[in-house]
């Protein structure tokens, strides 16, 4: 039997319930993969399909998820531009993109040729799911991939992304079209290889103003958003940390948009209005910490985020990825409390 309540929710039709799946549950909290990465390091996973593909269905194999989102990091496809990226732990580039020279010389190559692996694992996640739950894909947003590649690794502020848009704003503008394009033609690609929907991830999209992401990012968002759309790919765009954004972003030309937990969903609906089909799904959006509370708070938390938000046209998540030090125990506790909801429209 096949499982489509997440599209359809994407789509704003009735489901019998609500879809659930939860960011980065393919990973650290499951002694599974705990042990899997003893064994083998995340390049090593990333890099294999086979392994990959074990580790995005080990969720799905413990719990009654209603989406797989295939195990890959934010910067696979950056290689495809000839840069080399490594972990520790987080991305490091040893050679930042700071001037305008460096941009230039950015490539972007064809979608096959960027990070073939992951279509392949979702080749591979396709098949082991058989239909019981829709399959995600997904890339980073330009704003937030051109973070690492500007700052060399990873920070809270990303201040050198910053300067480059003071010191250069041409610049900025040919590396953000350049991302654009690789994150689209990466989708696409994962599309091709079975991806029912995709995700485009935006972690750092709050550092900027809205003046400053009006200017400088819309654009570039709505291009990447309407190619996928005009290829046939559904879409999801995820915002974390950016609620001064979020009407904003709830205007960008995706499918769905996904928000952090400093946002109010319910709100963000009431001014939407209701999604019957033509309108915006909501993605989102627990705060991580009630998992980490235990089950009790999850429960809480959980019941809230659903009196708060009309179940038609909702996906429930997080609102940003899972902790590892989350309790299986909370993870169970939040599905049971999204399958125990009576079904209203």
């Amino acid at each position: 039997m096949m499982n489509e309540r997440f599209m359809n929710s994407l789509c704003g039709k009735i489901n019998d319930r609500r879809p659930l799946w939860i960011m980065r549950q393919a990973g650290r909290y499951l002694p599974e993969y705990r042990a899997l990465r003893a064994e083998h390091s995340f390049e090593e996973l990333c890099a294999s399909p086979e392994l990959s593909a074990q580790v995005t269905m080990m969720p799905m194999d413990r719990f009654p998820l209603d989406a797989a989102i295939v195990f890959a990091d934010l910067m696979s496809p950056v290689s495809a531009l000839g840069i080399d990226c490594y972990f520790d732990p987080g991305p490091v580039i040893d050679d930042p993109i700071r001037s305008a020279a460096q941009i230039r010389a950015l490539t972007v190559p064809d979608g096959p040729e960027i990070a073939p692996e992951v279509p392949a694992t979702l080749k591979l996640v396709k098949q082991q799911l058989a239909g019981r739950a829709n399959l995600i894909g997904f890339a980073g947003a330009p704003f937030s991939i051109a973070a690492y590649l500007v700052q060399g690794r990873g920070g809270k502020d990303f201040v050198y992304l910053r300067a480059l848009l003071r010191e250069d704003p041409l610049a900025f503008g040919e590396l953000m079209e350049k991302l654009a394009q690789l994150s689209a033609r990466y989708l696409i690609e994962q599309h091709r290889a079975g991806a029912d929907v995709v995700q485009v991830f935006d972690s750092w999209s709050g550092l900027l103003s809205l003046s400053e992401w009006e200017e400088h990012m819309r654009s570039h968002l709505t291009g990447l958003l309407e190619e996928l759309r005009k290829a046939g790919v559904p879409s999801i765009f995820f915002a974390n940390g950016a609620p001064h954004l979020a009407e904003a972003h709830a205007s960008l030309p995706s499918d769905g948009l996904a928000l952090c937990w400093r946002s109010d969903l319910g709100a963000l609906r009431a001014k939407l209005g209701p999604h019957e089909g033509a309108g915006k799904a909501l993605q989102g959006n627990l705060d991580p910490a009630c998992l980490l509370a235990g089950p009790e708070a999850t429960r809480r938390g959980t019941r809230k985020l659903l009196d708060s938000v009309p179940a038609r046209g909702h996906i429930v998540n997080l609102g940003h990825g899972i902790t590892p030090d989350v309790p299986i125990e909370s993870v169970q506790a939040m599905i049971e409390t999204v399958h125990a909801e009576e079904h209203s429209d």
